[in-house]
Formats: C-alpha cells, structure tokens, sequence
C-alpha cells in the first residue's frame, strides 16, 4: 500500500494537478486520494507528504481564480 500512495504523491507532484484532475486519471474518487496524501503518506513519507501539502496550499489559494474564470466562460457563451 505504501508504494502505490507513493507513486500516486510523486504524480501529483511530477504533474502539479489538482486532487479533482489527480483522482481522475488515476481512477480513485478525491476522498480516497486525500485520505493518501493526508494521513498514510504523512506516516510512509513525511519529506514527500511536506511537498504535497505545499502544493495543496497553492491549489487551495488559487481556487477561486479557476471558479471566477468557470462562471465567466459559463455565462460568456450563453450571452
């Protein structure tokens, strides 16, 4: 168990995408890859899970920028 959550942190990682984009393309639900990166990668990795939870951070701040930019794009093509 402990490799694969370690294969999926450095994906994210490698990739810088979000946990939505990551749970997809590695066919897990965003619950199950959180619960990776929070709590078992925190006790396999704590070097690696300090590298997700930064990254986490920036997605976490930038959020509302990509929902802003979803609205815009939602109502631009109605209009």
């Amino acid at each position: 168990m402990e490799h694969i959550v370690i294969r999926e942190a450095n994906y994210i990682i490698a990739t810088d995408k979000t946990i939505r984009e990551a749970a997809k393309d590695l066919g897990l639900s965003k619950s199950v890859l959180h619960r990776h990166m929070t709590e078992i990668l925190k006790r396999v990795d704590y070097e690696l899970y300090l590298e997700i939870k930064n990254i986490f951070l920036v997605h976490n701040k930038n959020r509302h920028i990509k929902g802003g930019e979803a609205t815009r794009r939602k109502y631009a093509a109605k209009g």
